[in-house]
């Protein structure tokens, strides 16, 4: 059987099913923080912001890690990265249960899980697509960034009714058998370049060698990020993805599950929400993917921020109103959760080329999980101080509707600036 060229079996979708599990695992314990705030808060007596503050630290480095990871991938490859980062996330969970301060809690969750993570973030599906595919990017990358949906749909209410029944240390338990059973699959069955096996990219007739990464391996990032800036579409996409960050894993991946806590809602029912949520970003993410491959990017991100605005604006009144209204905003809010990504990577691609665009993509990660750690911190000290969510909730909807009004001065910006070449 044929491996290269369009045909009916391709080992791209091999690599793409190990690296979906693998980041379906990171995001999962990722996301974690949101189901242990409240056990923490009862065992250890660490205040919201406290916890808070170490989910932030973790959100940013997990950030931060994108665009180096860009070139760790090129230059060492995707396997031998990946299991090393996966070995790193198993070691930070074997200690947790063993933890006692917060400081220790920010060791392992704040830096070493916030790296470890991030080598797995959404730069590992960028690659793997630009790597594996020369047709069908948007889909698989839509596909990847859509894992991180699945993990909450499979992680968090199985992880919660762990935690109701047995206690939080054996979820922790649970998730380092996860991470050890992916690290065997990509250990056995995880490829850096279709050229490991002889084969062409999907979509290809034609066999092509990796581009070998040159330059230093912190310097060349920082030279990329200063090539970008003089483009005003980064500009505009980094004020996007901050917003995009504002409003995702920093809000409500974080504090959802708390501020359900606030008006009865047991963990359980609030994991589950949240889990639904997933699945309909699970679908909305990949149908995004398959939309960027057909109509103009800059408008889907406008329909998606702004539907992501009302849907957060929406909020407050939902937790009031009780189950029934969460659910309606479950469906609406979990459709475009992270269905952004699809559209600022082919914008990347288009705008910065491909061997730069997984970089260039990185940042604006550092820019969203920026906007994402400073939610997550502000969210919980606002909580403390006004013992409600509401006004985070709302704040976030308002940047929402700013961002898609910015997503359609891209345009303006693409005609005014060229494209920076690789």
């Amino acid at each position: 059987m044929r491996t290269n060229g369009k045909t009916k079996w391709h080992y791209g979708w091999v690599v793409v099913a190990v690296t979906f599990a693998t980041m379906l695992v990171s995001a999962g314990i990722r996301s974690m923080p949101s189901i242990l705030m409240l056990p923490f808060e009862e065992e250890f007596g660490w205040s919201r912001g406290g916890i808070s503050s170490v989910v932030s630290v973790g959100i940013f480095l997990y950030g931060l890690t994108g665009p180096f990871s860009a070139s760790l991938l090129q230059k060492f490859g995707v396997r031998r990265v990946t299991v090393i980062s996966l070995a790193v996330l198993g070691a930070s969970l074997a200690l947790t249960p063993f933890m006692k301060s917060l400081w220790q809690f920010d060791l392992l969750w704040g830096l070493v899980s916030g790296l470890a993570t991030g080598m797995m973030a959404n730069v590992l599906g960028v690659t793997i697509a630009g790597n594996w595919f020369s047709e069908r990017r948007g889909l698989v990358v839509g596909m990847l960034t859509a894992s991180a949906a699945t993990g909450q749909l499979l992680f968090l209410p199985l992880l919660a009714k762990i935690i109701s029944v047995a206690g939080w240390r054996y979820s922790i338990y649970v998730a380092a058998a996860a991470v050890a059973i992916v690290l065997a699959a990509v250990a056995i069955w995880m490829r850096n370049h279709p050229s490991d096996i002889g084969a062409a990219p999907y979509g290809s007739d034609q066999p092509v060698q990796p581009v070998e990464f040159k330059g230093n391996l912190f310097l060349t990032p920082l030279k990329a990020l200063l090539s970008a800036t003089r483009n005003s579409t980064f500009w505009l996409l980094s004020g996007t993805f901050f917003f995009c960050g504002v409003s995702t894993n920093g809000l409500i991946g974080t504090h959802l599950i708390p501020a359900c806590g606030d008006y009865g809602i047991t963990e359980v029912v609030a994991a589950g929400l949240l889990a639904f949520m997933g699945l309909f970003d699970l679908v909305g993410t990949t149908m995004s993917g398959w939309l960027s491959d057909r109509f103009d990017s800059r408008k889907l991100l406008f329909w998606y921020y702004g539907l992501r605005g009302v849907s957060l604006i929406f909020l407050p009144y939902a937790l009031n109103a009780g189950p029934s209204m969460l659910v309606v905003f479950s469906v609406f809010y979990g459709l475009d959760w992270l269905a952004t990504v699809p559209p600022t990577v082919k914008l990347s691609i288009r705008v910065f080329g491909k061997e730069k665009a997984g970089m260039i993509f990185g940042w604006f990660v550092v820019a969203h999980q920026v906007g994402a750690s400073m939610a997550a911190y502000a969210a919980g000290v606002t909580r403390e101080w006004l013992g409600s969510y509401s006004v985070p909730f709302v704040v976030a909807g308002l940047t929402c509707l700013l961002a898609a009004l910015m997503a359609l001065r891209i345009a303006k910006a693409r005609a005014a600036a060229p494209a920076v070449q690789a």
